[in-house]
């Protein structure tokens, strides 16, 4: 087996001493397995705390073990890795204030994070934002200030409105430090459901599949890794083909918290040594998987959070020899409304 070559800092060591920092700040989300038919007797996973639901429905070919990161504070995994950077940062550098930019949800845990440690926060979205998200990123405490189109134009501003006043800029793909907070997920599920052979995990600027995927091959070297990409959006599988990193003309997706035009050579590193493939939804397969998962189990997911889902219920993955996939439900949202 080749060795895995990882940019510095995204290590085991990282990713543990992440679990510990973060540990009274974030929750470890449940676990529940959609069962293709009844559960056969005396195979439920009530004992590991893992909730069975079985589902009568043809789009579902396979068990499924989902990750319900929607169950997290701020609404989605994002928690983790704003946390775990914030909590890593010396005191008085964080008391300063924090600044990041956001289609959303990284916006509403840095707000989180500010709220945790009691400092002045900032966070630049894009007009396309809903109102309701920037509503609860305003009800944690912080400033919100509206920027371009798109989060790579919230990015830019909020990167100058950090280095103008000496902030900390809260990246919210491009760190280790959060990369290290992301792969707390992959450590939680492994722990509780070691026979998961194969990740399914939606990737906008990449910085959760590069968690999960990089703590996944350090844990476990043969267990495969899936990406998911809206079709509007392909960022990263654009980038992958080219070995580089590349900056999309447009963004095509109702799915903004999966939209990036440009990811980071640290996410693309990570992604080319761990990640086997990238497939692509549409807007209508990802909210036909959140209405799936408002119907079955009663979640509510935005676009993003039902991505891993859809492209298993529109059978956009091939799961070859994989028996126990686990798709992540990544954030909590109403797209399963009409």
């Amino acid at each position: 087996m080749p060795t895995l070559l990882l940019p510095p800092g995204i290590d085991l060591d990282g990713m543990h001493a992440a679990r510990e920092r973060i540990a009274h700040h974030v929750v470890p989300t449940p676990l529940a397995r959609l069962r293709a038919g009844t559960v056969p007797p005396g195979k439920g996973d009530v004992a590991r705390g893992i909730a069975d639901v079985p589902v009568n429905d043809a789009r579902l070919r396979h068990d499924v073990l989902l990750k319900l990161e929607s169950l997290q504070v701020s609404g989605s995994f994002k928690a983790r890795g704003a946390v775990n950077k914030v909590l890593s940062l010396p005191p008085e550098v964080a008391k300063r204030g924090l600044v990041t930019a956001s289609g959303g949800n990284h916006g509403l845990a840095v707000a989180y994070a500010g709220r945790v440690v009691d400092v002045p926060t900032t966070v630049y979205l894009p007009s396309r934002t809903s109102p309701a998200k920037a509503a609860k990123i305003e009800g944690w405490g912080a400033r919100v200030v509206r920027a371009g189109d798109v989060w790579d134009d919230a990015h830019a501003a909020a990167l100058a409105h950090a280095e103008r006043d000496g902030l900390t800029y809260v990246h919210p793909f491009a760190d280790p430090a959060v990369v290290c907070g992301q792969a707390t997920i992959a450590l939680e599920v492994l722990e509780r459901a070691p026979e998961v052979d194969l990740f399914v995990v939606a990737i906008g600027g990449g910085g959760l599949v590069s968690g999960v995927a990089a703590a996944a091959k350090l844990l476990r070297p043969e267990l495969r890794i899936i990406g998911v990409e809206p079709e509007g959006a392909p960022t990263l599988l654009e980038s992958v083909r080219a070995n580089e990193v590349i900056e999309l003309a447009e963004i095509r997706t109702a799915a903004g918290t999966l939209a990036p035009r440009r990811s980071d050579a640290l996410n693309l590193a990570i992604i080319r040594a761990t990640v086997e493939s990238i497939v692509l939804v549409s807007d209508d397969e990802m909210r036909a998987a959140a209405r799936f998962l408002l119907s079955e189990i009663g979640i509510g997911a935005e676009l993003s959070g039902a991505a891993a889902l859809a492209a298993l219920l529109a059978n956009r993955i091939d799961l070859g020899s994989a028996k126990n996939p686990c798709a992540l439900v990544c954030g909590a949202g109403s797209d399963a409304l009409p």
